[in-house]
């Protein structure tokens, strides 16, 4: 099978192609570097001895993405991640996620004639703060949090609309939790532009001296410790999760759509997350405790049972791994600076 990934030079769509190619697939890529990297095609190239193809394209053009899917037309699936994705910039800049979010899977079913199958790259912010935890795909879906939950609350709904009238059309949406981490190869990962909007990148830049004390969001959350609780999962055994996903749309004795959550099963606190850093690599984090902040919930850790059992999948990477690859990553940033 030919496989497209949409933001293939992204953070988890770069380790995706990469798990693509291991597992045998081909891959063509498309991205427009808004947030990423051109040289993480040579990064890939350098960890798999392959460099996938590649176009630069706006996904928000839809002219150019028919014109893109009339040039390919031997694509049998499509892994689509590209997207806005951070909440607390959604909350500042709702505009930008809502064009973004919606425009690139819109002209992408509308390219591709709603005949293909995808993986939809969604997220746990679906489920907002949910009654019982851990959550799994049978909870209600409540009124979104942020810009961004709300814009992957849609997308599920135009997808699984569209399938509804579109037999030739197969989905899966893997609601995936917080990834972190790098490869091993410390060769790609998590990758910001400006202010790490995510835990793991500003946690490591902070210990390499690129920024301040880290701020905690919030002590006073009903938790253990009184931080906010992630269900925080490798980024190598997200981006298998997706080969599964892929794999089991090959097959194709599946309904046109499903749902699975993606992640360990497990919640970690913030201050958790500092103190495996600190276990895991030997550096010592300065952080101070800030006010709450917009758009996040309390807790939130996946009840994974689906994925385990229907995908075959199961994460594998603990937090002292996804920590340790993390720190090597930002070493590497640091003496090969992009």
């Amino acid at each position: 099978m030919k496989i497209l990934v949409t933001g293939g030079t992204g953070y988890i769509g770069s380790h995706t192609v990469v798990e693509l190619f291991s597992a045998g697939y081909d891959v063509i890529a498309v991205d427009d570097f808004s947030n990423s990297d051109p040289k993480i095609l040579d990064q890939i190239e350098k960890i798999t001895g392959k460099k996938p193809a590649f176009k630069q394209l706006d996904l928000c053009n839809e002219q150019e993405v028919i014109a893109f899917a009339k040039e390919n037309q031997d694509i049998d699936g499509i892994i689509h991640f590209a997207a806005s994705k951070a909440v607390g910039e959604s909350v500042q800049n709702p505009l930008k996620y809502y064009r973004n979010n919606f425009y690139g899977l819109i002209n992408i079913l509308t390219a591709f004639n709603s005949k293909i199958k995808l993986v939809f790259s969604s997220s746990c912010t679906v489920y907002g703060q949910p009654d019982t935890l851990p959550v799994n795909e049978n909870a209600p879906v409540k009124k979104a949090e942020s810009p961004y939950g709300n814009t992957k609350q849609i997308a599920e709904e135009i997808l699984q609309e569209t399938c509804a009238v579109s037999p030739d059309l197969n989905v899966i949406v893997l609601r995936y939790f917080n990834p972190v981490g790098a490869h091993k190869s410390a060769l790609i990962g998590e990758l910001p532009i400006g202010v790490p909007q995510n835990l793991v990148p500003f946690i490591t830049q902070s210990a390499i001296g690129k920024r301040g004390p880290i701020t905690v969001f919030g002590d006073d959350y009903n938790t253990p410790d009184g931080s906010a609780v992630r269900d925080y999962i490798h980024v190598v055994d997200l981006a298998k999760a997706h080969v599964s996903a892929i794999k089991r749309l090959e097959k194709g004795d599946t309904a046109n759509y499903e749902v699975f959550n993606v992640g360990t099963g497990k919640g970690s606190s913030v201050l958790e997350i500092i103190n495996a850093f600190e276990t895991s690599t030997g550096e010592k984090l300065n952080y101070t405790i800030g006010a709450r902040r917009e758009g996040d919930v309390e807790q939130t850790y996946g009840d994974v049972k689906l994925s385990n059992e229907v995908l075959g999948w199961k994460a594998e990477l603990d937090l002292n791994e996804m920590m340790s690859s993390a720190w090597n990553w930002e070493k590497y940033l640091k003496d090969n600076p992009f």
